[in-house]
């Protein structure tokens, strides 16, 4: 299989060139249409998607630094509001939260009732949506509302979602989107897309239209019609970033290398530097593996089904009858690796990656999933592998 890189193609549907100032009214357009606006700040020594009012929030002048088990913030030579790559937080947070109520029971004189969460799904906005993380909400979509098995509480919030991407003007370290055809440049999936124009000593932002929703909130904002220069200044920025993806994996016919390397003496190496820690699957964008845990009140009166985010590298994820099938962490790191760039493209038709390395940059050890499948589909495959399957 073989996913290129989408070409730079012309910017469509474009509405106008922002200032500061008129990006500040979209933000605050949104807000008046009952949205919660979520976008990046700086916070906890990294930049991460919270709540933000206003354009004072944004991270005016940082970028970031990530490398293999490394991340750190550092400043600009310029005021840049979106001048940094990809945060430890997914946009997943928000649609398939890392814990959630599924449902309580309070015991009565005649039994015992139940009681669904009926709260209305928050409206949220996302701003700052990078082309990796809309490859990811697409993946996430498949899987979660894509099927004949939809959870409604994802739906519910997907649907009272709108999507604000914003157009990579440069690629990390550790990024490899190009690989899965996700980047740097959105290509599609956004209600609405900004590119920030630092060029010849200026700061603008070319707004664009994807969607009925964001043409509806972006009625009425000031600024003005773009020109032929700023469409070719968006189309060179979309140009240079593509030119600074470093890595890549190598695709070809990747999914059936993997599955017949499952007795590669490159999985038990990985073992040697893993620590099962689960890092990478909880910055991960698109894992979606969950568990459940009943929690009950003192007096046992009520009680309540919760579901959290759960990984493939803890010994209990593979636990039945008997013992966990998968006791080492090859076995684990085989099976993460193996579900998420082969088995996922037989389960939804696409490998279960975006390229956004975050896997790479908060594993402690530095593990690099790249370096990882080329090494293990590059020699010489021994043994042979059943598709290895997720599960919710």
């Amino acid at each position: 299989m073989s996913l290129a890189a989408p070409q730079a193609s012309s910017v469509s549907s474009v509405l106008r060139v922002l200032d500061a100032q008129g990006l500040d009214a979209l933000l605050q357009q949104i807000r008046s249409h009952g949205f919660e606006l979520l976008g990046p700040t700086v916070r906890d020594g990294a930049i991460l998607y919270d709540e933000i009012e206003s354009v004072a929030d944004l991270p005016r002048g940082w970028t970031d630094e990530q490398h293999g088990g490394s991340y750190r913030l550092i400043r600009r030579v310029d005021a840049a509001l979106f001048g940094y790559t990809v945060g430890p937080r997914s946009w997943k947070h928000f649609l398939h939260p890392s814990s959630a109520s599924l449902f309580r029971a309070r015991r009565t004189p005649d039994g015992f009732r139940c009681e669904a969460d009926t709260s209305a799904p928050r409206r949220m906005a996302f701003l700052g949506v990078r082309g990796c993380d809309l490859r990811a909400i697409e993946l996430q979509d498949r899987v979660l509302m894509g099927g004949p098995h939809v959870d409604p509480a994802y739906k519910a919030r997907r649907e009272n979602a709108l999507l604000v991407a914003v157009h990579c003007a440069n690629a990390g370290t550790n990024c490899f989107c190009a690989s899965m055809g996700a980047g740097p440049r959105a290509a599609s999936g956004f209600d609405l897309a900004l590119t920030e124009l630092t060029d010849h000593g200026r700061h603008e932002f070319l707004l664009e239209v994807g969607s009925p929703s964001g043409q509806k909130v972006a009625e009425g904002l000031p600024g003005r019609t773009s020109t032929d220069q700023d469409t070719a200044s968006a189309e060179a920025q979309a140009r240079s970033a593509a030119a600074t993806v470093r890595k890549s994996l190598p695709l070809e016919r990747l999914k059936e290398k993997l599955y017949t390397s499952h007795l590669h003496p490159r999985w038990e190496k990985i073992a040697e530097k893993c620590l099962a820690c689960g890092n990478c699957t909880q910055v991960c964008p698109t894992c979606f593996c969950t568990t459940v845990d009943d929690v009950t009140d003192l007096a046992a009166a009520t009680t309540e089904r919760r579901r959290r985010w759960d990984s493939c590298f803890s010994l209990e994820y593979s636990y039945i009858h008997g013992g966990s099938i998968r006791q080492s962490v090859g076995a684990r790191y085989r099976q993460w690796l193996t579900h998420k760039l082969a088995s996922w493209q037989d389960q939804y038709g696409s490998p279960g990656c975006s390229g956004c390395g975050r896997c790479i940059t908060w594993c402690p050890v530095g593990i690099d999933i790249t370096e990882e499948a080329r090494a293990v589909t590059g020699g010489t495959p021994k043994g042979s592998a059943s598709p290895a399957g997720g599960r919710r």
